[in-house]
């Protein structure tokens, strides 16, 4: 599993974790001071509920005492949730509110506030503790009070939690853009392209990483230059005195009257030419991981194509099957690039290829270069090591083995993708390369 997290996601869940939590327990908070100071009003409620009851419920009290109904009389309230019942010094219930229940109250006098398992009660008295009245609020009420205004507290953390992630995430993908322009630019660094990145406007943070990878880039550029140096170097300075040493060889070859001395000169010659062959490959090489992929304008690669392919055809008459597209291929790869990468191709595909067996050469409408020949089956951890130096599959063939190397060492400064297949496709053997000749934008080499 992997263990790499974004920085922007980790900063905006943990912000909005954070923010949330900070709401929630001042919600919490507010909510116990709410339900402190909602209890001392509806206290203050009750208790001047009762002062204004008083006056009136004793008279009336008085007045039903004096006439001849039985039973405890009966008062309308006006308010619904408020009760009361009005008692003697004795207990007994003098007058009491139309929907009051006398078992609520209990049978206590005292005066003050008091609390039973469903009513909040305010008992206090008059003419001289000779009368009571006791006023009772459910306590349900209370509750529903205290649960709408914690409704009202906690009801906008639904909408801020989901806002502030959007928030938070904006403002954090704005601030680390330049950070993301960074890490494009540091992407986009490649064989072909070892410049230092823009670190001006990165935030201060960053800069130092910045001033890392600049140092790094510059110490990978001055390595890879002086290898690119050291290798063309050596090429070119092998190629005169190899072409000298030729010559002189192919002179006394052609004067010498001894069979055996001329078999001798021949092995000789036959070594110069592999060795110049090689430090021509060399150079190659080098040119092409040297950059220089790209070129700034588009150019036409079929007339490129069907002069190399001329060129193989005069030395191997018939032995290649080309098939080129109707209109023009522009492209941005390099043309000398493109020249040295088909080439290659084709040279390993004749000189790798089943003897007298036709090699195809195609060029797509869409650029793709297909370059296939007939062979044994390469197997696929042989196939995999082909793109590196002086490596060679199972053949007999005569070859540097850097063929193949320069052709990833092109396509990989041009962003190119390159395909080595076998079998070739729709064939039971054989050995395909294919590639797209349009570079992709933005490449990391």
């Amino acid at each position: 599993m992997s263990t790499n997290t974004s920085l922007k996601k980790s900063l905006s869940i943990g912000l909005t974790l954070g923010v949330s939590l900070l709401w929630l327990f001042d919600a919490i908070t507010s909510g116990l001071v709410v339900q402190k100071e909602m209890n001392e009003s509806f206290d203050k409620a009750l208790k001047k509920s009762a002062q204004h009851i008083l006056p009136l419920v004793i008279t009336d009290s008085f007045k039903q005492q004096n006439n001849d109904k039985l039973g405890i009389p009966t008062l309308e309230n006006d308010d619904e949730y408020l009760t009361y019942v009005v008692k003697d010094q004795q207990g007994n219930v003098l007058l009491r509110s139309k929907d009051a229940n006398p078992q609520i109250f209990g049978e206590d006098l005292k005066i003050g506030f008091s609390n039973t398992s469903t009513h909040r009660i305010y008992t206090t008295s008059a003419l001289e503790h000779h009368v009571y009245i006791a006023v009772a609020e459910p306590l349900e009420h209370r509750e529903e009070d205290l649960m709408e205004a914690a409704i009202a507290l906690l009801l906008p953390l639904l909408f801020l939690a989901p806002i502030s992630l959007l928030g938070i995430w904006w403002i954090i993908r704005l601030s680390l853009r330049k950070v993301v322009i960074f890490q494009h630019a540091i992407e986009e660094r490649g064989a072909g392209n070892l410049s230092p990145v823009e670190m001006e406007k990165l935030p201060k943070e960053f800069k130092p990483i910045a001033v890392a990878v600049n140092r790094l880039l510059e110490r990978l550029r001055r390595t890879l230059e002086a290898e690119r140096s050291f290798t063309a170097n050596s090429a070119h300075e092998l190629r005169t005195p190899l072409a000298t040493a030729l010559a002189k060889v192919q002179r006394i070859k052609s004067i010498t009257q001894d069979e055996q001395l001329k078999r001798q000169i021949a092995d000789v010659e036959s070594s110069l030419k592999s060795l110049s062959k090689q430090s021509e490959k060399l150079l190659e090489l080098a040119k092409a991981e040297g950059g220089g992929a790209i070129s700034q304008q588009p150019h036409n690669l079929v007339p490129i194509l069907k002069m190399i392919v001329g060129d193989f055809s005069r030395q191997t008459p018939e032995r290649i099957k080309l098939t080129l597209p109707t209109g023009d291929i522009n492209s941005l790869l390099d043309p000398d690039a493109f020249a040295i990468l088909a080439r290659n191709l084709i040279e390993n595909a004749l000189k790798h290829g089943r003897a007298n067996r036709p090699v195809e050469v195609s060029l797509l409408e869409d650029g793709t270069l297909r370059v296939v020949n007939e062979c044994d089956l390469v197997a696929p951890q042989d196939l995999a090591l082909l793109r590196n130096r002086f490596v060679r599959a199972n053949t007999t063939a005569s070859g540097s083995g850097l063929g193949l190397a320069i052709v990833d060492a092109i396509t990989s400064g041009a962003g190119i993708a390159l395909q080595l297949k076998s079998p070739a496709a729709g064939k039971q053997d054989g050995f395909e390369v294919e590639l797209n000749v349009n570079p992709r934008t933005g490449s990391s080499d």
